[in-house]
């Protein structure tokens, strides 16, 4: 049976686990959503101009 954690425990929120897990990870996921978000705003650039294209002749 688990017992209720005490009123003046802070919650386990995500944020502090980032910060708790052995170091600093925030560049490392800033560097991720840079890896998959630069080709996807690349695509989606190309996207737009290749239907407007398509659409305006």
């Amino acid at each position: 049976m688990t017992t209720p954690s005490s009123p003046s425990s802070p919650p386990d929120l995500p944020h502090s686990r980032l910060r708790s897990s052995g170091g600093n990870r925030i560049p490392l996921i800033a560097f991720a959503w840079l890896w998959v978000g630069a080709p996807l705003c690349y695509g989606l650039y190309e996207l737009v101009l290749k239907a407007k294209q398509l659409f305006t002749g």
